[in-house]
């Protein structure tokens, strides 16, 4: 399978998300489906099917983090050297040519994207058309929306 590669605060937040549902949900649900079965006919016993349920859910969910974690590629950008380049894990400040707007995002690994948070993934139109790039070019990228041109006025390894 191929490596995935992810940030050091993307394995850490997968990682503490692992450690709760074993340690937390995972004995939660134990306990919710022991309680159920108290309760006799399991057939028709709406809590038992609930919590079996959620059982499922949450195996599952430390199953793909597992999975994730396994074929995880951690890159820790700050241990790079600074070369004015984007590259996977820096963070770019961006001015839209069109607009004079100025935006900041981190690339990161898909699961860790969030563009609340300014965090973009490296498999979006906006990283790949960046990837490569140096400060002070200006680049091209199509979006859904239409093409914006933006030119890179910094990169930052942090």
């Amino acid at each position: 399978m191929n490596k995935v590669p992810m940030t050091v605060g993307g394995e850490q937040r997968l990682r503490e998300e692992l450690e709760q549902l074993k340690s937390e949900a995972r004995p939660t649900v134990i306990a919710a489906i022991a309680e159920a079965r108290e309760h006799g006919d399991l057939k028709e016993n709406a809590e038992y099917h609930a919590a079996r349920e959620q059982q499922g859910f949450i195996e599952g969910r430390i199953q793909e983090i597992e999975g994730k974690l396994s074929n995880a590629q951690v890159i820790d950008v700050t241990k790079l050297p600074k070369t004015g380049k984007v590259i996977f894990g820096v963070t770019v400040e961006l001015l839209n040519l069109d607009t004079d707007e100025e935006v900041t995002y981190r690339i990161v690994g898909e699961d860790e994207a969030d563009i609340k948070q300014r965090r973009i993934s490296v498999t979006s139109p906006i990283a790949r058309a960046l990837i490569g790039k140096e400060e002070g070019e200006v680049v091209l990228v199509r979006t859904p929306g239409g093409e914006v041109e933006y030119e890179i006025t910094g990169v930052e390894h942090i």
